[in-house]
């Protein structure tokens, strides 16, 4: 999923529906700066979005290679990782510590330039049938955004369904350039339905569920709850299907992903009712 390109085209739609509100309410300059703390948040939100995403998606490829390359050629077997990122293995019984270092210049990785280090180690048993895997985020940098974590993801072999299962318990902090921060905490859960074992990256889907909340500095907090399964494919830069309801400081209402095509096409039907289409980049 392109997370940077869904959440980016939604904010603008929202953006210019909150204005138009705004427009109409002559002289009332409180309202206009509340107006504009909002959208400035709902920018800021979605890029945690995407910064929880990579993250997740770093961490759970690193295990999964580490886990199947008896020989630990981690970057060389990776088609997720750049070259650029120097891997470190410290390997006891039954203990596995995994550093990837992203340097102080940085590696781009999805668009986006990543530096500093995330750590994560686990207890290794091929027999149980689940494992928690704890990382650390250590002077991690996002572009130019500092990122704090240090949180687990609990990886099932199989859950009620026969899939493996991740479940991201999230607690990252973000502070941008000009000392702006946020909090986000919740737990996301991603199901993986087609792919597992393929060893063919283009043929992975995931389906996505979860609930999270996002505190700013001011304490305004934005929830989100997905209502329905978020379905990725990951040749797909879209959802594919999914509803999720955000509830933000001064209004609220849910995404519809569509049902199942890949394609670039959503709604928002905010909490009175009103739906507007959105086009996803």
């Amino acid at each position: 999923m392109n997370t940077k390109h869904v959440f980016r085209t939604s904010i603008f739609m929202l953006t210019f529906f909150i204005l138009s509100f705004v427009s109409c309410s002559d002289g009332n300059s409180i309202e206009e700066e509340e107006q504009a703390e909002d959208i400035t948040e709902l920018m800021r939100a979605s890029e945690i979005d995407v910064v929880g995403e990579i993250v997740s998606d770093i961490i759970i490829d690193s295990y999964e290679i580490q886990e199947n390359d008896e020989l630990n050629r981690m970057v060389s077997s990776s088609s997720f990782l750049p070259s650029c990122v120097v891997v470190t293995i410290v390997a006891e019984q039954g203990f596995r510590e995994v550093t990837l270092d992203f340097g102080t210049e940085g590696c781009i990785v999805n668009e986006h330039l990543l530096r500093g280090q995330i750590v994560f180690s686990y207890t290794r048993n091929t027999e149980v049938q689940e494992i928690l895997i704890s990382y650390s985020l250590i002077d991690f940098y996002f572009d130019t955004n500092n990122i704090i974590g240090s949180k687990t993801i609990l990886r099932q072999l199989s859950n009620g369904n026969g899939n493996p299962q991740f479940t991201h318990n999230l607690d990252l902090t973000i502070v941008w350039p000009n000392g702006l921060q946020a909090n986000r905490e919740g737990v996301k859960v991603r199901e993986w339905v087609e792919g597992f074992g393929s060893g063919i990256f283009s043929d992975n889907v995931f389906e996505i569920t979860g609930n999270w909340t996002t505190t700013f500095v001011n304490g305004n907090q934005h929830t989100y709850e997905v209502l329905s399964p978020l379905r990725r494919q990951v040749i797909c830069n879209y959802f594919l299907s999914g509803t999720v309801d955000v509830q933000r400081t001064n209004f609220g209402g849910t995404f519809d992903y569509g049902s199942g095509v890949c394609d670039n096409q959503a709604t928002f039907t905010f909490n009175n009712g009103y739906q507007i289409d959105i086009i996803l980049n």
